[in-house]
């Protein structure tokens, strides 16, 4: 009986302490978030990152020190 209402108790404690711990949910937002995606979409600027440049660059090497891989490759397509 004592092991059953300690487990109540701890049970108790816990379900309080998530009460504590969660915010209480916005039903609305602060603001409409369609323009800035809007804006966001127009902007159509891409960005390579450096290591894909990099990366290119040495398989161009790869190809220039070693031309008789290309019939390979071009085997495998």
């Amino acid at each position: 009986m004592a092991n059953q209402r300690d487990e109540e108790l701890e049970l108790n404690e816990l379900r309080e302490a998530l009460k504590r711990g969660m915010s209480p949910a916005r039903t609305e937002l602060r603001r409409d978030l369609w323009p800035a995606m809007v804006r966001r979409m127009e902007e159509r600027r891409r960005r390579v990152p450096w290591f894909d440049w990099a990366l290119a660059a040495a398989a161009v090497a790869c190809l220039l020190l070693f031309p008789h891989v290309i019939p390979a490759l071009l085997n495998q397509l």
